[in-house]
């Protein structure tokens, strides 16, 4: 410290600590000169005391002129090392980046100036402190004296100079500290790290595709800032890695995949178009390596087939197609349970589309993978029945294709019906509404006859009486007057000559018993008139109440359909049908007579 005293004239040091900028600059001049001197001697170890006391008694010193002269001072050294300023960096650096903290705005402003002026003289040697230097910069972006701001972009476009001309920056080194800024909410924070990131993915040596990964998500969290000048940098930035990943034969999209996922559930829109946009490249240039991630892409896909956005739900509906057009091998990691899991949670949707699309899914996944499907039936089956009582029609007919798709083997055909009828039993307002368009879809994918005989069998002893007529009832009226069952109705005709017909006849009429109106119907169809006669005699040791009048009044009314034409030209010959003119004439007696 003595030795730098003696180095430095007293009056040199006294104006280094003046209050005018003017005095404080020509005193650094003179330490200029004075280190320039020491430099050309070589004599090192006098710089590094002249550097000390700068340091120790400017730069950290309680008075705001003498810090503010320390930096400048310092600067002016490194003017006067020259070539050999970098052995003194250890030194130089640290007390100005120590000032970038500091309380006074004028002294973060010199230190900005102080460590550009440095910058200019030893250019590549000081991205050793690189790490420190952009920390601070970072800092300083939002500092809230407006010409520290200023200071601190003219050294922050230096330091990006010399980064892209160094051949020593490490990559490697920096992105943990880019990380971990990725998430602060300063605009000016914001707009200075995606500077940072366009510059360094400009610079060819620089692979930062390779760790897109670790500030992916921060880039996604500024598509949502409410300055658009960030929205716009950022979207620009992603766009760009968007066309290197197209071009690049290597790309690591499985951590990516994870984020984009979650940021297509964003309650930002356009954070959320950019999210599926990216999935849907992701889908057609990942290959094997997205495999293990399609449960969470569906997942994240689903929802956007519905979003309020048109653009948003045209490209989600474009990747879902993608998405299942790809035949994945669970030997090689392709998870169906999870994919299951996936589409049933979404059936619960509150969006038709979505709910359509899951279905869609499961139906597809029961086509390529049934064995694999069936083994974790029970997981999705009360899903798929509890889907019956959905609002929209078409998501019922669905949801009835895919029951059909398990039903195709006798077991899980009987487990439908049973749980089917179960549904009915719990859920009456679902027979009403919904019992004609599920029993008619079931006869066309899984066959009448056998949809019907199944039925049967369960309700001929069902403990519910009551259930049970009203189950017969509508089945009854769907077996009439239903175009789907017109061959069920054809066979059941010819009962009384046909083998199988007979059968059929003998099967349902078990059942059918549970209401008279319905095995009266039964045997009108069938021709077994006497027997039809028979069964409105017996009807006189019954209770004739309201709801039986009611049933009795629609039975009539069918008899006067296209159904039963053959039955009324039957009348025209009564010889040869007196048995149908009794029981037509007991159906009569049966009503309530004015």
């Amino acid at each position: 410290m003595a030795d730098a005293l003696s180095i430095i004239p007293a009056a040199v040091l006294r104006n280094l600590a003046d209050k005018l900028y003017e005095k404080r600059k020509n005193a650094a001049l003179e330490i200029e000169g004075i280190v320039k001197q020491l430099a050309a001697s070589g004599d090192h170890d006098r710089i590094t005391s002249v550097i000390n006391l700068l340091t120790t008694e400017f730069t950290y010193s309680p008075q705001a002129n003498h810090r503010k002269g320390g930096l400048i001072g310092l600067a002016a050294a490194t003017v006067g090392l020259t070539m050999e300023a970098a052995q003194h960096l250890e030194q130089i650096v640290p007390p100005v980046l120590n000032s970038f903290s500091d309380q006074d705005s004028r002294v973060r402003y010199y230190a900005c100036e102080a460590l550009y002026n440095i910058a200019k003289v030893v250019r590549g040697d000081f991205i050793v402190f690189f790490n420190q230097i952009f920390d601070a910069l970072c800092k300083l972006s939002a500092d809230s004296d407006a010409n520290v701001q200023s200071a601190a972009h003219l050294l922050d476009r230096l330091v990006k100079d010399i980064v892209t001309e160094s051949d020593q920056f490490s990559i490697e080194e920096f992105i943990p500290l880019l990380r971990e800024r990725m998430n602060v909410l300063n605009p000016y924070v914001r707009q200075f790290l995606v500077g940072w990131i366009t510059v360094l993915d400009s610079v060819p040596d620089i692979d930062m595709l390779g760790f897109l990964p670790d500030f992916l998500d921060g880039l996604f969290n500024m598509l949502s800032d409410s300055s658009h000048e960030i929205r716009q940098q950022a979207d620009s930035a992603l766009s760009e890695f968007l066309q290197e990943i197209k071009n690049s034969p290597s790309v690591d999209y499985g951590r990516m995949a994870e984020i984009l996922v979650q940021r297509a559930g964003s309650p930002d829109e356009f954070t959320r178009l950019t999210a599926i946009t990216w999935i849907n490249e992701f889908v057609k240039l990942g290959g094997d390596q997205l495999v293990p991630y399609y449960a969470d892409i569906l997942g994240a896909i689903l929802p956007c087939i519905s979003d309020k956005e048109e653009k948003i739900r045209v490209v989600a509906r474009e990747t879902n197609e993608e998405l299942r057009a790809i035949r994945a091998d669970p030997a090689e990691g392709f998870d169906v349970g999870a994919i299951l899991s996936i589409a049933r949670r979404q059936l619960s949707n509150e969006w038709e589309a979505t709910r359509i699309e899951a279905l869609h899914w499961i139906g597809t996944l029961l086509a390529r993978y049934r064995a694999e499907v069936l083994s974790v039936l029970d997981d999705i089956f009360d899903t798929l029945l509890k889907a019956l009582s959905d609002p929209s029609d078409e998501v019922v007919l669905l949801v009835l294709d895919v029951h059909a798709c398990i039903a195709r083997d006798a077991p899980q055909f009987r487990q439908l019906v049973v749980f089917l009828v179960h549904k009915f039993r719990i859920d009456h307002s679902l027979l009403e509404k919904r019992g004609a368009l599920i029993i008619r879809r079931l006869c066309v994918l899984l066959d009448a006859e056998r949809v019907y005989l199944e039925l049967s069998t369960i309700l001929e002893g069902e403990a519910d009486l009551d259930f049970a007529s009203i189950m017969v009832q509508a089945l009854n009226l769907i077996l009439l007057t239903s175009s789907e069952l017109a061959e069920l109705r054809a066979l059941l005709k010819q009962s009384m000559v046909n083998p199988a017909g007979k059968d059929l006849f003998v099967s349902l009429y078990s059942s059918w018993c549970h209401s008279p109106t319905a095995t009266i119907s039964l045997c009108l169809l069938t021709q077994a008139y006497q027997h039809a006669s028979s069964v409105i005699q017996s009807l006189v040791e019954e209770d004739i109440n309201v709801k039986f009048l009611v049933q009795l009044d629609k039975l009539i009314r069918l008899l006067e359909t296209p159904i039963f034409s053959y039955l009324r030209l039957q009348l025209l010959e009564p010889g040869r049908y007196i048995w149908l003119l009794k029981a037509l004439y007991g159906l009569l007696m049966l009503l309530p007579q004015v």
